[in-house]
């Protein structure tokens, strides 16, 4: 919330939220909202308490809310586009003939021929540990991230257990039946309903889940779903405009939890910690542009509510990257003309998630046009002088320092001193003046201090 703004509801924020993990996993906008809604009516339909219902809302909107976490190593691991890896994979079961194909079909696939077959035997000999590892990091990572943004247990066990089988089979702990965390037991299933309602509708939803009961999935749940199948407008408002207002109406109103300015700064950290944890190459990335952009604001005389708004603004300025495949993210040297492409749309990726909340909905523009430029020369949108407000070119100056003094795949970080000599020279056609000046100044204090 910008200073001033009226608190709103924390279903609000993770729901639009939310869309950034739907980007991550690459599913079609809106599939946490989808599971949201579906697993909602399965609570209700078994009887779950208020309060049972009220974390297993927040299981469901950030049940993919480690998913960053494993996508660097598939994309090194498989040779893959980590994106849609993933949402190919969403679709396999774990019959092994199905596993193979999927395999064969998506690893390495635009790599040469020996590259190909080394990476294939790679997997081949170490499949079952690799899949262990990277559903242990999404989830444990997950579970912690859900933590810090204040979630009850319930919500980071039911986060934990997400890739849990009924029958054992599944990841990363082996846990079988009633071990197995309730929401996690239903936010699995409803995952897999809403990709195949996608694919084949209700009775193609239904016909998969009862395909895996007793071994994904806990017959009981699968018979309620079936229960939910005669319920035609349930399934109905999965394909309807305004999905985000019906599924904040599902939250039990005897729970609602507000927003106030100290919550809405733990969510915006949690969610830096998603953002960066996408690449090897920008952990910490968010965190040091909002200490850089404190840095420039407090030089610039701004007061404390203003600096503490452009912290949250400046930890959130990259969510579009998630949208971004690790193939291009982590590429050693120059991107293609496509993947060039799909670099510059971030921003607007960025600007359009933050869009969806009243709460952070001022930080919009700050995430869509840090990569604007004075001289017209920037993207997405080739703004200019004025065009570019004090906020976002504070933050933007800040971006390009942690940039600059961090590694990048194609290069090693630079010393501050180097950094900031480079900087100058695009100062007054790329960087503000004042605001460069503000961080020269803002660092030296900083060495002052540490001195």
């Amino acid at each position: 919330m910008e200073p001033g703004q009226q608190s709103v509801h924390l279903s609000d924020v993770v729901s639009a939220l939310s869309f950034a993990l739907d980007i991550t996993e690459g599913q079609p906008a809106g599939h946490s909202l989808r599971c949201c809604w579906l697993g909602m009516h399965l609570g209700r339909r078994i009887d779950l308490s208020a309060a049972e219902l009220s974390d297993l809302y927040y299981t469901l909107l950030l049940k993919d809310i480690g998913c960053s976490s494993n996508a660097a190593r598939i994309c090194r691991l498989y040779l893959a586009d980590d994106l849609s890896f993933k949402n190919a994979y969403k679709m396999v079961d774990t019959k092994l003939p199905e596993v193979l194909r999927f395999l064969v079909s998506h690893t390495a696939r635009n790599s040469g021929m020996i590259e190909r077959l080394q990476a294939m035997i790679h997997v081949a000999r170490n499949g079952g540990e690799i899949a262990r590892e990277l559903i242990e990091t999404r989830c444990q990572r997950g579970a912690e991230i859900a933590r810090t943004m204040r979630l009850s247990e319930s919500v980071a066990s039911g986060i934990l257990d997400l890739d849990e089988h009924w029958d054992g089979s599944g990841q990363p702990l082996g846990r079988a039946g009633e071990e197995i965390s309730l929401f996690a037991r239903i936010a699995l299933l409803v995952q897999v309903a809403d990709v195949f309602f996608r694919r084949g509708g209700t009775e193609g939803a239904v016909a998969e889940l009862r395909s895996r009961a007793g071994r994904w999935f806990d017959p009981k749940l699968v018979a309620a779903v079936e229960g939910l199948a005669t319920e035609p407008h349930i399934w109905a408002a999965l394909e309807e405009e305004g999905l985000q207002d019906k599924v904040m109406a599902l939250e039990p109103r005897s729970l609602v939890r507000a927003v106030d300015e100290d919550y809405l700064d733990d969510i915006a950290a949690g969610f830096a910690r998603v953002v960066d944890a996408k690449s090897p190459f920008t952990a910490g990335h968010s965190e040091r542009v909002a200490l850089f952009s404190d840095l420039i604001a407090d030089e610039l005389g701004y007061a404390p509510e203003r600096r503490r708004w452009l912290r949250r603004a400046a930890l959130l300025h990259d969510i579009g990257k998630l949208g971004v495949s690790n193939a291009i993210l982590d590429k050693n040297g120059r991107p293609e003309p496509d993947e060039w492409a799909a670099i510059k749309r971030h921003p607007e990726l960025g600007r359009t998630i933050l869009s969806k909340t009243v709460a952070l909905e001022n930080t919009a523009a700050i995430a869509g046009d840090h990569h604007e430029r004075l001289d017209g020369r920037g993207y997405p949108r080739g703004l200019a002088g004025l065009e570019i407000d004090l906020d976002t070119r504070i933050v933007s100056t800040a971006d390009v320092f942690d940039a600059l003094t961090a590694d990048r795949p194609y290069r090693a970080a630079m010393p501050a001193s180097e950094a900031l000599a480079l900087m100058e020279k695009d100062v007054g056609t790329a960087l503000d003046p004042e605001c460069f000046a503000a961080l020269q100044r803002g660092l030296v204090r900083m060495q002052d201090v540490a001195a």
